[in-house]
């Protein structure tokens, strides 16, 4: 097997793309075509095995009883609220906090180190880090959910307007912001389905819910969640939903259709507003999952095709982090006809009284989602976001993100061994499903195994959710945020790595070689005796520990 890197060093050796260089220009040479990454790696330790008895990060003076006194005295803990031992905490010093966070970090690739387009139908875009600010004022930071809404107006009226701006961008009467994420966002509609269909007694009979294989699966994992039996349409030979399928399964016992448009293909649905008309003529609801967003914001909305419910991934199309996973956001919209249901409290303006309040009396609302009301770091985020851009900005944002995604659409095709199912010659959304296939096929070669090479590039790459549908699938997504340099260089590294499927497979076969961890070991993640979400439990399935019980 050939190196799987070059290491390029010191002296007149240059990255082949680059050509030689001569020794006295060595340090200000052109660049190598692709960058020579070496993803940092530390063997750090946990930060509980870090420290020693003792140490401290901060020093708590004894608080001058005088000043107490003026605070109105000390408040004395009830005795049952008091722990009978020091929690265990780690015991470590200032530096070395630092020093252990700044190594993971620099072990952890992310949206603001790398071209981040393989994310598929995560929407990875760029955060302004302006938002940040916003979200660290002790004004926000400092919240604390049970305030008295007459301390947190300020809030409230941002999540009110908020509420506002994506009844504009969806068309729709209504919106809640209390899911704490798309998936979230999509039980609650469910739920407000379900209620909806109580009240009018055939709770049931309308027990199923229709959806499509390339729909985010969220959308028939939650309705399984609330009990219904889960219908699942697949496409025809272009890529669309069958709409045949969808008459012959609609009947007396639909809910609801929960469908993604334009779905994780990439393709945008031209019929979904007959869809939609299909199962209103049978009496059910359509919920619009509208996660993919990015490419038809100001230009098509929910309710101008007829939809009743429709949900946002604020951390998503409104470039709010994801944050490694969560915290997320989500937004509910609704017709006037289902917003009776929506989750409790909502909030409110008093115009009589110029102030907003949070309206937890409602009869007929299904309830909290989560906690407290939403996540707000993130929906102020998605708020200033938003009005940074105005309508005509967010047009814009889908208007860029479609020729981005078509530009890398051409730039992909070209590629050895890569193909595009489904829609032959149609431009796509925002996404697009590719395949290796016919890479497989010639040279042994799986789609995962490209990504954890890529990873040695400094690329995320992801395949797409299960079923593979798509054969040997990979699911790219560019957004607005990234230039035409950002694309090239991203399929310059698929096509290096295909051309290396092709001429060395082994070294993408054993990839990667310069990341921080070689390989998962899927043997613990398949293991329940072996998982340990917590120091406690870590302790005593891996290390032993008798007293960590």
């Amino acid at each position: 097997m050939s190196a799987p890197f070059d290491t390029h060093p010191a002296g007149p050796t240059a990255h082949p793309a680059a050509g030689p260089v001569a020794p006295e220009d060595a340090r200000i040479a052109d660049k190598p075509a692709l960058r020579r990454f070496h993803q940092a790696s530390w063997d750090e330790k946990l930060i509980f095995e870090l420290g020693s008895p003792g140490e401290r990060g901060v020093l708590v003076p004894d608080v001058d009883p005088e000043i107490t006194e003026a605070l109105g005295g000390a408040v004395e803990v009830p005795a049952a609220l008091r722990r009978t031992t020091a929690p265990a905490l780690p015991e470590i010093g200032q530096q070395q906090v630092l020093r252990h966070y700044l190594r993971l970090s620099q072990e952890t690739l992310g949206a603001d180190l790398n071209v981040d387009v393989g994310q598929g139908t995560c929407t990875m875009k760029y955060s302004p880090k302006v938002n940040d600010r916003f979200v660290t004022d002790e004004r926000i930071a400092g919240l604390h959910p049970l305030q008295d809404e007459s301390t947190v107006q300020g809030v409230l009226e941002i999540l009110h307007r908020l509420e506002g701006l994506l009844k504009e961008v969806s068309g729709m009467d209504r919106v809640s912001l209390q899911p704490g994420a798309g998936s979230a966002a999509i039980y609650a509609n469910v739920a407000m389905i379900r209620a909806y269909f109580a009240d009018r007694g055939e709770a049931r009979t309308r027990d199923e819910i229709i959806t499509t294989v390339f729909s985010h699966p969220s959308n028939a994992a939650c309705a399984k969640t609330a009990g219904f039996k889960v219908i699942t349409l697949h496409p025809d030979a272009d890529g669309y939903p069958d709409i045949e399928a969808l008459r012959a399964a609609v009947g007396p016992r639909t809910a609801a259709l929960l469908i993604t448009n334009p779905e994780d293909t990439g393709i945008y649905n031209p019929r979904i507003a007959e869809f939609v008309d299909i199962v209103h003529a049978a009496g059910g609801l359509a919920a619009y999952d509208q996660a993919n967003a990015n490419g038809i914001l100001g230009i098509t909305r929910a309710r101008d095709a007829g939809f009743d419910l429709c949900h946002f991934n604020l951390h998503k199309t409104f470039s709010t982090p994801h944050a490694c996973g969560g915290p997320a956001a989500g937004a509910c919209g609704v017709t006037e006809a289902l917003a009776p249901y929506l989750p409790r409290p909502t909030v409110e303006y008093d115009a009589d009284r110029g102030r907003h309040r949070l309206d937890g009396d409602r009869p007929h609302s299904v309830g909290k989602i989560r906690p407290h009301h939403g996540v707000v770091p993130n929906l102020v985020r998605a708020y200033a976001w938003i009005m940074s851009l105005g309508a005509d900005g967010l047009r814009e944002v889908a208007e860029t993100a479609v020729l981005n995604n078509n530009y890398l659409l051409h730039k992909v095709k070209q590629i050895r061994g890569v193909s595009v199912p489904y829609a032959t010659g149609r431009p796509r959304v925002e996404q697009v499903r590719y395949s290796w296939e016919q890479l497989n096929a010639d040279t042994g070669v799986h789609s995962e195994q490209i990504g954890l090479r890529a990873a040695d590039f400094g690329a995320h790459y992801w395949t797409s959710h299960h079923p593979y549908l798509v054969p040997e699938p990979m699911t790219l997504e560019p957004t607005e945020s990234y230039s035409r340099a950002d694309l090239d260089e991203y399929a310059a590294i698929l096509a290096e790595v295909a051309r290396e499927a092709y001429e060395d497979p082994e070294t993408v076969r054993t990839a990667p070689h310069r990341s921080t961890v070689h390989r998962v070991r899927p043997e613990a993640l398949d293991d329940p005796a072996r998982w340990s979400p917590s120091w406690r439990t870590y302790r005593r399935k891996v290390l032993g520990a008798a007293d960590a019980t």
